[in-house]
């Protein structure tokens, strides 16, 4: 909905603390579809696109890499992790459904204001989204299924046209629908049930019973870290077994973009392609706290609570405990991986051990895990950069939300084209993806708290419980943050 179409608070409402943005229009809640079986699979969609996005990372290639190296002991960090970020989640989407605006808006309102924040986050999200970890790790299965072996150090050219040609795809899907977000979605639903399918089929029949419950045990009972272990690579393991820092706070993007709570005023972003225009206010919408509001805010909460519990975290924890559980059985105890066999060791260790027809079988669905996601993080570095200038720098609106959008992607695919140059491997880019992320989960864990507790009415803050999640998860991040910091020091 265009500015012009809303109104401006008045009275005592219009002095409502906004920060260092303009203050928002408001409205009513909208009515939300009754909460039956079929509406909630109608209207929930924006935990698959981060679902979807999660699988590829810490569940396809850190979380069997730890387990291998370090055995199940290490797995309950993965637990803790995932229901930190689900409480980190929630609460971001909370600020959204009362404002419209994405979380990120609400972190520009806070002092020392919009320019310094979104500065910041345009850095980190660059910092651990522009290097194409997922896309040569795409091209990692791809050229393995070509040539019938894994990559080794010599291909590295051939590793970077085929990562080209991933980018340029996932470009093109990025830019052909009315909304990216329904786009990602439609993708993403498409992509959870493939890749589920394969990896219950081959665990249920190939997955002894006495590994399903060493590994189901491992994530649910806490032990000592193992000694002389990769304090980076655990970092890494924190972050991406749950969304990895910025798709996290994206997650409130998606939910404006799919018309949840008062995002259904704001409008979404489109496709440059696409015929259809879709239009995206600059400026969020709030409600006033009535009794009818609040009974509709219930029930979008609830629809949120599905999105993020059933459907994300349990998602996180079941692609995590099957991935680990597949590696546990095929692949030899410290078995060496290399950075260029990411993505596509699991295949070689299934056609060996348990049927020759699963290195092909095994690459295809590796191929799909990893290029969702870095669909994902495409979108999710795009969207954080565009929606930023557009809340905090109001002469980006100048253009529509798509063209900046389609701008905006195109200049970032040509610096992951350029970084491709420096020839580095899949893993290593995924380090570097990692060690961001923690700083960003932590940080975000504290910003989220200020917003919500100073934005927000008291009958829609979050409770007592809430806040202290998000505190151990801002501590939490922050002593991993630290940590890995420290590590870096001493190995240099």
């Amino acid at each position: 909905m265009n500015d012009s179409a809303e109104h401006a608070m008045t009275g005592p409402e219009s002095r409502r603390d906004h920060g260092r943005l303009p203050e928002w229009h408001s409205g009513d809640l909208p009515e939300p579809l009754p909460l039956t079986g079929g509406n909630i699979l109608r209207t929930i969609g924006p935990g698959a696109i981060l679902l979807a996005g999660s699988i590829g990372g810490g569940e396809w290639i850190v979380g069997p890499l730890m387990a291998v190296k370090y055995g199940t002991a290490i797995l309950w960090v993965a637990t803790v992790a995932i229901l930190l970020q689900m409480i980190f989640n929630l609460e971001a989407i909370r600020y959204t459904m009362y404002t419209g605006e994405p979380i990120l808006t609400g972190i520009m309102r806070l002092n020392p204001g919009s320019k310094f924040w979104g500065a910041v986050y345009v850095l980190a999200g660059i910092a651990q989204l522009a290097t194409p970890a997922l896309a040569l790790g795409a091209a990692n299965v791809l050229f393995a299924a070509a040539a019938h072996r894994e990559p080794v150090a010599a291909d590295n050219g051939s590793l970077m046209w085929i990562s080209c040609a991933v980018l340029a795809v996932a470009v093109g899907i990025l830019l052909s629908g009315k909304s990216v977000e329904r786009t990602l979605e439609a993708f993403s639903w498409t992509m959870i049930v493939v890749i589920f399918t394969f990896l219950l089929v081959v665990n249920i029949l190939f997955v002894p019973a006495a590994v399903w419950w060493t590994t189901a045990l491992g994530f649910v009972i806490p032990h000592r870290l193992p000694d002389a272990m990769d304090i980076l690579l655990l970092g890494v393991f924190a972050a991406t077994a749950g969304s990895g820092g910025l798709g996290n706070l994206v997650i409130s993007n998606w939910v404006r973009d799919k018309g949840i709570g008062m995002g259904a005023w704001i409008g979404s972003i489109g496709g440059a392609f696409s015929s259809g225009k879709t239009d995206l206010a600059g400026v969020g919408r709030i409600f006033p706290p009535t009794a009818e509001n609040l009974r509709r805010w219930s029930v979008w909460w609830k629809y949120c609570l599905f999105d993020q519990t059933a459907l994300w975290a349990f998602g996180c924890v079941l692609g995590m405990f099957l991935n680990v559980n597949l590696a546990l059985a095929i692949v030899p105890e410290n078995a060496e991986i290399s950075g260029y066999s990411i993505g596509a060791f699991q295949a070689r260790y299934m056609a060996e051990k348990l049927w020759p027809g699963f290195w092909a079988l095994c690459l295809l669905n590796g191929f799909w895990i990893l290029f969702k996601t870095q669909l994902a993080n495409m979108d999710c570095l795009t969207r954080v950069v565009a929606d930023i200038g557009w809340a905090g720098w109001p002469s980006v609106r100048r253009w529509s939300a798509s063209r900046v959008y389609a701008g905006l992607l195109l200049l970032f695919t040509t610096w992951s084209i350029v970084s491709l140059t420096l020839g580095e491997t899949a893993l290593s880019l995924f380090k570097v993806l990692g060690a961001v992320a923690c700083p960003v989960l932590a940080v975000g864990a504290f910003q989220i708290l200020r917003v919500n507790t100073r934005f927000l009415p008291p009958p829609i803050r979050p409770p007592l419980w809430r806040r202290t999640a998000l505190v151990l998860c801002g501590i939490g991040y922050s002593v991993v943050s630290i940590a890995s910091l420290l590590s870096l020091f001493a190995d240099g």
